[in-house]
């Protein structure tokens, strides 16, 4: 069965327009996704160099080949130039026209005026170059966690690649000699590979650019945005997640719970700034004391919770302290102001093969209400006698209580 490259290029036409319409009208309802509206401009771009190559022997040449070829290239360096503002990088305003203008300067040298393979070769660099640019903006933002970044990196570079081999194939393949723009057989398949390219590109893209957005939603509801760490919502589902692990390998763990010291004083003598530069001051220092497999998060104003995994007593109130003293350290000065904040920890040690959050959390929160007791920026641990007179005073109501107990319902 052979393929009729001119119903390939109505069909690709019709492609191309549908699709550079439908990017567009994503962009519309998320003007937010600037990217996408590049990549919705490269398709029509590259639907009027089409339309032009199909206009090939009815008008000039000048414009059905040098002209489509130049819009084609910069159609290409649009889709780089989406792939850049994409991962936050800067338009090129120079780089996005170069690959026109040089190639309509070139098409004016005596040269190339005849020599249909060393055009079709430049043409085909330029247009492997602005792919593998594109593949490489991709490669170069891969620290994000997008699954869908890596076929869009495999699918432009490869497409780069079969551009470059287009005029060496040339010459392998059969064709017909009285229309060597038409007649080749390489030029029905790069023609379907296009075609093919323009519709899975399309679709990869949008389908980053939606993981994107679902990426970020999910990150705006599981983080807190002003210390970067787990919220209460997504530590006491990670804490949930561990308990169920624990029962078929229950390890001895440790529940902190801490509160930053006087914290409203620090608010009204050096105001809010400098108070919530303290609170990502103590997430800073939590990070760099513990392990990248424990858990911390901030449950709420100025009190945080960890679990640490798989630790002794010993080493759990070694972690603690550690916590204590980088964030007073860090904290002594802030912003040039003599803040010298500190925190109460409550620690308790559990080596149950049952864990119960909410019971632990409620426990440390003693041991935190024992350690403000006794002159805070201190470290307490919950003991047996230290919960029994608990229990048998006034109980506790802090908030963090509350809210393992609301989890947990």
């Amino acid at each position: 069965m052979t393929l009729d490259v001119h119903t390939l290029f109505l069909v690709t036409i019709y492609v191309e327009a549908i699709l550079g319409l439908l990017l567009l009208f994503v962009w519309a309802q998320n003007t937010a996704l600037h990217a996408v509206c590049w990549w919705g401009f490269a398709h029509l771009i590259r639907l009027a160099s089409i339309a032009l190559f199909g206009m090939y022997g009815e008008v000039p040449d000048l414009i059905s080949i040098d002209l489509a070829n130049a819009l084609l290239f910069t159609a290409f360096a649009v889709t780089w130039t989406g792939a850049r503002v994409f991962d936050g990088r800067p338009v090129e305003p120079v780089y996005l026209v170069t690959g026109a203008v040089l190639w309509l300067l070139i098409c004016r040298l005596p040269i190339l005026t005849d020599d249909i393979n060393l055009r079709s070769l430049i043409a085909s660099a330029i247009i492997s170059g602005y792919t593998w640019l594109t593949a490489f903006e991709f490669w170069r933002g891969r620290g994000e966690p997008l699954v869908s970044r890596w076929p869009a990196i495999i699918m432009f570079f490869a497409h780069g690649a079969l551009f470059l081999l287009r005029t060496p194939m040339v010459a392998l393949l059969p064709g017909s000699a009285s229309d060597a723009v038409f007649g080749s057989v390489w030029m029905t398949v790069l023609s379907f590979e296009a075609l093919l390219l323009t519709i899975s590109g399309a679709f990869i893209l949008l389908a980053m650019a939606k993981e994107r957005t679902e990426l970020r939603h999910r990150t705006a509801a599981m983080v807190d945005p002003l210390t970067g760490i787990s919220n209460r919502r997504a530590f006491l589902q990670d804490a949930s997640v561990l308990a169920k692990r624990h029962i078929g390998n229950p390890r001895p763990i440790a529940v902190l719970v801490i509160d930053l010291d006087h914290f409203k004083s620090i608010n009204d003598r050096f105001g809010h700034a400098v108070g919530d530069r303290v609170l990502a001051i103590f997430a800073d220092a939590a990070r760099k004391s513990m392990r990248g497999s424990d858990l911390v998060g901030r449950l709420g104003g100025e009190e945080f919770a960890a679990i640490l995994t798989e630790t002794s007593r010993e080493k759990a109130i070694e972690v603690a302290e550690r916590i204590r003293e980088t964030f007073a350290q860090l904290a002594r000065d802030v912003d040039g102001h003599p803040v010298c904040a500190t925190v109460s920890i409550g620690l308790v040690h559990c080596q149950e093969r049952t864990l119960d959050i909410p019971d632990l959390l409620t426990q440390a929160d003693h041991a935190l209400y024992c350690a403000k007791e006794r002159g805070r920026n201190r470290v307490e641990i919950a003991t047996p006698d230290m919960l029994e007179r608990r229990e048998q005073g006034t109980p506790s109501t802090t908030s963090i209580a509350a809210i393992a107990a609301k989890s947990a319902a």
